[in-house]
């Protein structure tokens, strides 16, 4: 039942919110792409001393960079113009100490801004997971896991080299353009103003292709996300895969996503080259023009050959700047398609916060009222919850039973305020739960479901999740109160024993019993039970049903029944019906009044030799 009621929330096909995401997706887009740079760059803040040194060693190796020119010059005329053997001695041992000072200084700036690179990319991928936990179940309903995945692990991964390398070479050769052209007009100004000439053609050609690159790089990007999606579904649900032999299936379409991905990138690559081969044509074929020109100067004797050779080695140096730099800027624009997708993460707001004067649950006992409530999800019209009067008192066993689709896993939801009804209030202990801090809320509870979610550390790990801070005396306690010690201590690793994805290496009576382990260490004041036995068989039915009811004393339960027999003994059985409640008392009350409730048992009666013969 909880799987069929489940689907009526939002699907990833929702047209609502597949047009809001393009919307949302549009406007980020929009957003100048200096400003998205300007954001991602405001994470180094925290590390601004190293940034600092590492500039300072930039700035003091580019600026030695300016020096090797000058000293080459010197080295011609030495050898060539002069041929003075001391001087050109003298002048090799000031470029070999020039060179060894400006390693010390490349060291500093290389590590220091691979550092900061490296820790800004860290700290984006935790605020991203953590704005992640916040977000409701709708977002995730609407995104699929592997696409989210895809973003907080590959798109981040690109910003690296942006915030690092990419960085400290860009700031490097912007140093070394603007500095190699002013050495440029104090040897000769005629040479560098032909030279010039070539850098507004530059400028046109990277803003062409800057947008041509930055499209293609966010479809590749959206269409890698796409594939990680198919293979985080088909690897999630291998069995049901190899059962139904869709083994080549699967891998068909994983691989039809990833090569679409492929020919995005190439197509992206393609116009990179074609910008860096443009760039390297213009910013060479200046340089051979110039030595043409310079080399007739020196044959007219207006520019020495020294003079020449410093000139041609500056020359050099601002056309490699020009060269890394288009290499920068295509960089640049394919990051900044990732930081589109990332702050479109961080920028969608989650639909459920805590209110802006929420109260802590100091001391809670349990009460819960549902005053009106009306609920439906946001992909359709009809109401799964209709003006719910519902009304549980501290203590108290109150079991939900009906038909599929009659809300009973919903209520559970929308009381760990996993939506918000539409209409109507929750009150826990007289308070609305909106007006309560989601974590004090969530805190006064634990749920135990039909599919508990296991993690793949060890026992010992999962159990304490209900709890932190627990000592291991509480959760061997805890473990014996769910009649689970028994089996972990068969275990050769005992309560340290791996059990794997989701626990796969443990039976379902064993998940679920863990599972109560965990409720039972974090001593809550409300308990969940959404059909916890429905899926094991007799002897696990009966341990796990023992481990409940010792659970269930002294707190206030709701238990979400499919097999009837185990709620007898309820305080009180509600029975829904579309949503609303249509009968409501004991055991042998409903039975009394032979209306939707004996009828619900005397078909499930009429269905327990089926089962027993099965």
């Amino acid at each position: 039942m909880a799987a069929q009621e489940s689907a009526q929330s939002p699907s990833s096909s929702d047209s609502r919110d597949r047009r809001g995401e393009i919307e949302e997706n549009a406007a980020i887009d929009k957003q100048k792409p200096w400003r998205r740079l300007l954001r991602l760059f405001r994470y180094t803040l925290p590390y601004r001393g190293r940034l600092a040194i590492a500039i300072g060693s930039l700035v003091v190796g580019a600026a030695l960079g300016l020096v090797y020119p000058w000293y080459f010059g010197e080295l011609l005329g030495d050898a060539f113009a002069e041929q003075d053997a001391a001087s050109l001695n003298r002048n090799t041992l000031v470029l070999v100490s020039v060179f060894a000072i400006g390693s010390v200084f490349t060291f500093i700036r290389h590590y220091l801004m691979s550092w900061v690179g490296e820790r800004v990319v860290a700290d984006l991928r935790r605020e991203v997971h953590r704005h992640l936990l916040t977000m409701t179940q709708r977002y995730f309903h609407s995104n699929r896991t592997g696409e989210l995945l895809s973003r907080q692990s590959d798109d981040a991964t690109r910003l690296q080299s942006v915030i690092g390398q990419d960085l400290s070479l860009a700031l490097r050769n912007i140093f070394t353009l603007f500095g190699g052209i002013v050495m440029l007009l104090f040897v000769s100004p005629k040479l560098t103003g032909a030279m010039l000439l070539v850098v507004p053609p530059l400028i046109i050609a990277a803003n062409l292709w800057g947008r041509v690159i930055r499209k293609l790089a966010r479809q590749a990007q959206d269409q890698l996300a796409q594939a990680a999606g198919q293979l985080q579904e088909g690897l999630s649900a291998v069995d049901t895969v190899q059962s139904f032999t869709r083994e080549d299936h699967e891998a068909a379409r994983y691989g039809d996503g990833i090569e679409r991905a492929f020919k995005l990138f190439v197509k992206q690559i393609r116009a990179r080259s074609w910008f860096m081969s443009v760039s390297s044509f213009l910013a060479f074929g200046a340089i051979a023009g110039i030595f043409w020109l310079g080399g007739h100067m020196v044959i007219e004797r207006t520019i020495e050959p020294a003079e020449l050779g410093k000139f041609f080695m500056y020359t050099l140096a601002v056309a490699g700047a020009v060269g890394s730099l288009a290499g920068v800027v295509g960089s640049y624009n394919q990051a900044l398609g990732a930081t589109a997708r990332l702050f479109e993460i961080l920028d969608s707001p989650p639909e459920i916060e805590d209110a802006p004067n929420a109260i802590e649950l100091a001391r809670p006992r349990g009460e819960i009222r549902f005053e009106g409530v009306s609920f439906a999800y946001g992909d359709r019209d009809l109401e799964v919850i209709r003006e719910l009067e519902l009304s549980i008192a501290p203590g108290q066993v109150c079991a939900l039973v009906g038909s599929s689709g009659s809300g009973k896993t919903t209520i559970g939801r929308l009381l760990l305020r996993f939506w918000d009804p539409q209409s109507g209030r929750i009150t826990f202990d007289g308070h609305d739960i909106r007006e309560l801090k989601l974590g004090s809320l969530r805190g006064a509870m634990a749920e135990v479901s039909q599919d508990p979610v296991l993690f793949s550390g060890t026992i010992r790990e999962n159990v304490r999740y209900g709890r932190l801070d627990a000592t291991d005396e509480e959760l061997i306690a805890a473990t014996k109160a769910a009649n689970a010690d028994g089996f972990v201590r068969e275990f050769p690793d005992g309560y340290d024993t791996i059990i794997g994805e989701r626990g796969v290496k443990l039976s379902g009576g064993q998940r679920q019993r863990l599972a109560i382990a965990r409720a039972i260490l974090r001593d809550p004041k409300v308990l969940l039970l959404d059909e916890a036995t429905s899926a094991l068989d007799s002897e696990s039915e009966h341990l796990v049903q023992a481990a409940l009811e010792g659970l269930q004393k002294g707190r206030t339960t709701l238990v979400i029944a499919h097999r009837l027999s185990t709620i007898r003994d309820a305080d009180r059985i509600v029975v829904l019906d579309h949503g609303q409640v249509v009968e409501s008392g004991t055991h042998t009350e409903l039975m009394g009044k032979n209306g939707n409730y004996a009828r619900l048992v005397a078909r499930q009666a009429a269905l327990e030799p089926d089962r027993a013969a099965s």
